[in-house]
């Protein structure tokens, strides 16, 4: 902490104190092992994915480009946290400067926007495939699903912006321990000096509407997608429309089933530190974590592409 003219010491850089409950060596080798092998996970199967989708010419739709999209942020997602996760837990705490504090809160807070959005994206995609199939070329393309995801992006870091902008007008002139595994919105806006209601209220109305409002349109989605997909005459045609449905939303579950129990759990009196802690870092791990496997296990075509891939390149055998 450093002195700014004559006035109270200013913050200049935060320290991470991770899971009060598993300070000593042992746990934090487990944990170590833990989130590094989640995270080689994480790498590994949305890799995966990208790779199959820019081998496999077959697989360039709109639907897959988002698959691919989705992945890709979820890569970008945990690599914004766990990297420094593992140096807290290879240390008892760690130090990182005010700047790229606030900078990994902001990565945070506007990736997690922007997976909501992709996720309402891939909504629209099916309900327009499904629902108007006749159309679907003249309103969904490659072209316009990438253009469609930059724009998730940029509403994405517009919703952070203003609860970052509005912390950030705050003196932060005393403790500076960060009790999170990395700096955390909600943890480092109460280490400021003045009265954060109000901006916490906006942060929580912030989040709970880029939550609400696309899970909203989802399932508006759906209940027309249902609908359509039952007066399909075809059996065949119909269990195809529900597998790649139940697909989505098998990932659209894990994303909001999770981000509304951190929301929930915040606000329960008498949660416990290390639970709060546990539920912010499985809602930035698990949706990255789960994604690949829902997408490799449920989806058909990428699990044709991937032997198809494997065959020809030698891995598996020409009869397998």
């Amino acid at each position: 902490i450093a002195m700014t003219n004559q006035s109270s010491p200013s913050v200049v850089e935060f320290v991470i104190v991770g899971f009060p409950g598993f300070r000593d060596l042992e746990s934090r080798k487990t944990l170590f092992i833990l989130f590094l092998t989640v995270y080689l996970g994480i790498l590994l199967g949305n890799t995966l994915l990208i790779v199959i989708f820019t081998l496999d010419k077959s697989l360039h739709t709109p639907m897959y480009v988002l698959v691919c999209g989705l992945a890709v942020l979820d890569i970008v997602i945990t690599t914004n946290t766990i990297p420094s996760m593992l140096v807290l837990f290879s240390l008892e705490s760690r130090s990182v400067s005010f700047a790229a504090c606030f900078t990994q809160t902001t990565f945070y807070l506007s990736l997690f926007c922007t997976e909501s959005f992709i996720l309402s994206l891939m909504a629209y995609d099916r309900y327009i495939a499904i629902c108007n199939p006749l159309h679907y070329p003249n309103l969904m393309n490659n072209g316009r699903a990438l253009k469609l995801m930059v724009c998730c992006l940029m509403a994405g870091l517009l919703c952070a912006a203003p609860s970052v902008g509005l912390a950030l007008r705050f003196p932060f002139c005393g403790p500076n321990k960060v009790t999170q595994c990395f700096c955390d919105f909600s943890s480092v806006l109460m280490l400021a000096c003045g009265d954060i209601m109000v901006t916490s209220y906006i942060a929580l109305s912030i989040g709970l509407s880029v939550l609400l409002f696309p899970l909203i349109y989802i399932l508006f989605s759906y209940v027309r997608i249902i609908s359509s997909v039952l007066k399909i005459s075809s059996s065949e045609g119909r269990l195809k429309a529900f597998y790649t449905c139940g697909t989505h939303l098998l990932v659209i579950s894990v994303f909001y089933f999770v981000a509304a129990s951190v929301f929930i759990s915040y606000r329960i009196p008498g949660t416990s530190v290390d639970m709060r802690i546990m539920g912010a870092i499985v809602q930035n791990v698990f949706p990255a974590l789960m994604n690949p496997v829902i997408y490799c296990l449920r989806t058909k075509e990428i699990r044709n592409s991937l032997v198809k891939t494997l065959r020809k390149r030698k891995v598996l055998p020409q009869n397998m």
